[in-house]
């Protein structure tokens, strides 16, 4: 007997959207997509910053199953990728199946009746045979633990909640962090600010950004002559493969690339002083690359300074640093990141027996057979779960190989109604020992960052290359999982 299971997404980023249209476009309708939020878009709706921009080339960071033939430019900006998301979702009718407005605050798996029952907070309870959480590791800001930082009387906000409302021209401006979304802001505050000062606690590795301007030539071919558009998919693909083959199983891939970025920076920053402050003091791969033209030539302005020492405190007028020294501003901007190692907060989700999922990983850390499925959780698939993230490439293509794994899971619970599953104890532990050796050895063990929580366990990255989790997750497979029949 065919049955198809109800389905409940959390989240409409890519990875909600993405695991939707994967539903729908293999005729499992019965979902529903709760957002906390009043439009789509997950980060891309959130993070206005100016400069925002993807650090992936659109033709790969885009749903391989709805092309676009007429980006601008090869690294689109925030705007033209949220445009992307809207109209995909207009398309294929997926506002329709979105509650908006609709926030989760707990989800609990009923035993006796074989369903989650998903509270949200306007009280009301939703009911579904399947949920599949997907808000992703990058939704929730991260502010720094900094003495007196409530005592600043002037603006002060994270990069991912950017207030527009404060005029930055001519005002003294702080900027904390170093990361994908400073590099890109810096260069666009820098010009019209008196003073900026950048509090860099370590530098970043800077590659060159080969980005483009589309042409209407580009878009004719990308449209008229499909190849070329996919050539150019396969090409950037093939690049980022490489990358991630450098960071997991051929590290000597890294020499021409530390090179390169060595090059980009010494050619940017004729300044030797400014120079040094600018050069990583840690393996090449250890935090994100990041592709920048601008960063460098920013930073070299007149009205710049780096400053290295370690902050102590946030004081009512600006920021103290180790030397002693008070650093006065008017504005502060926290470009400090976001919790990424925190999965599914703040939501509680509670399996069988009433276990909380983040008891079951409060040791560790957060840790599911591929990512997706934690053991006595049943009927439960997480999008852009643990160690999921890639240090190389493209989310979008991590995110449609789970989406198709978890779309057979479904399409299984539907040919077999009243059964619920979640992953074997040994096949986690087995999955995991084997994921934990192959992170061992990469340079994300070698410094801090958000790939790694308190506990230095590396939750977030997967260990090589795309197309090897696409064959890990290709098939689904039924003996991978405890089934229980529901009682009648």
């Amino acid at each position: 007997m065919q049955r198809e299971p109800s389905i409940l997404i959390i989240g409409a980023g890519f990875a909600g959207l993405g695991m939707a249209l994967e539903l729908q476009r293999h005729g499992l309708t019965n979902f529903t997509i709760l957002e906390k939020a009043a439009d789509l878009g997950g980060v891309w709706r959130e993070n206005t910053y100016p400069g925002a921009a993807c650090d992936v080339p659109s033709p790969l960071y885009s749903w391989s199953f709805e092309p676009k033939s007429d980006w601008p430019r090869r690294f689109s900006q925030q705007r033209d990728i949220h445009e992307y998301m809207r109209a995909v979702a207009d398309k294929h009718g997926l506002p329709q199946r979105i509650e908006f407005g609709t926030e989760v605050t707990d989800a609990e798996f009923d035993e006796r009746a074989g369903v989650w029952r998903v509270r949200t907070t306007d009280g009301v309870t939703h009911i579904a045979d399947i949920l599949i959480p997907a808000v992703g590791q990058l939704s929730r800001p991260a502010m720094p633990n900094l003495p007196g930082i409530d005592s600043f009387t002037g603006a002060a906000f994270h990069s991912a909640e950017w207030d527009h409302s404060v005029e930055l021209t001519g005002k003294r401006v702080a900027c904390i962090g170093t990361g994908a979304s400073a590099i890109q802001y810096i260069p666009r505050i820098q010009p019209k600010v008196a003073h900026l000062t950048l509090f860099q606690r370590s530098a970043a590795w800077v590659l060159p950004k080969w980005d483009t301007e589309y042409s209407a030539l580009h878009h004719a071919l990308f449209k008229h002559v499909p190849v070329t558009r996919l050539a150019e998919r396969f090409a950037i693909w093939t690049y980022f493969e490489v990358m991630a083959l450098a960071l997991t199983d051929i590290p000597p891939i890294k020499v021409p690339v530390i090179a390169l970025a060595d090059r980009h920076r010494r050619t940017q920053v004729p300044d030797a002083e400014l120079r040094a402050k600018l050069t990583p003091d840690y393996a090449a791969g250890c935090k994100r690359g990041l592709f920048s033209n601008e960063y460098f030539p920013a930073l070299a302005q007149d009205n710049v300074h780096v400053e290295t020492n370690a902050i102590t405190e946030v004081t009512p007028h600006g920021i103290r640093t180790a030397d002693g020294v008070e650093h006065a501003v008017d504005v502060i901007i926290y470009g400090t990141g976001f919790k990424g190692t925190e999965f599914l907060a703040p939501m509680h989700i509670y399996g069988q027996g009433g276990r909380k999922l983040a008891d079951e990983w409060s040791a560790e850390g957060a840790r599911a057979y591929l990512g997706m499925s934690v053991p006595g959780f049943p009927n439960l698939f997480m999008m852009y779960g643990p160690n999921t993230n890639v240090g190389a490439g493209s989310i979008i293509y991590m995110l449609e190989s789970q989406a198709r794994y978890i779309r057979q899971a479904a399409q299984y619970l539907g040919a077999h109604p009243g059964r619920f599953i979640s992953a074997r104890a040994e096949v986690e532990q087995s999955w995991d020992d084997w994921l934990q050796h192959r992170l061992k050895d990469t340079p994300w063990n070698f410094c801090s960052s958000w790939y790694r929580n308190a506990s230095g366990r590396i939750t977030n990255n997967w260990p090589g290359m795309t197309a090897l989790f696409r064959w890990k997750t290709s098939t689904f497979k039924p003996s991978d999982y405890d089934e229980q029949q529901v009682a009648r």
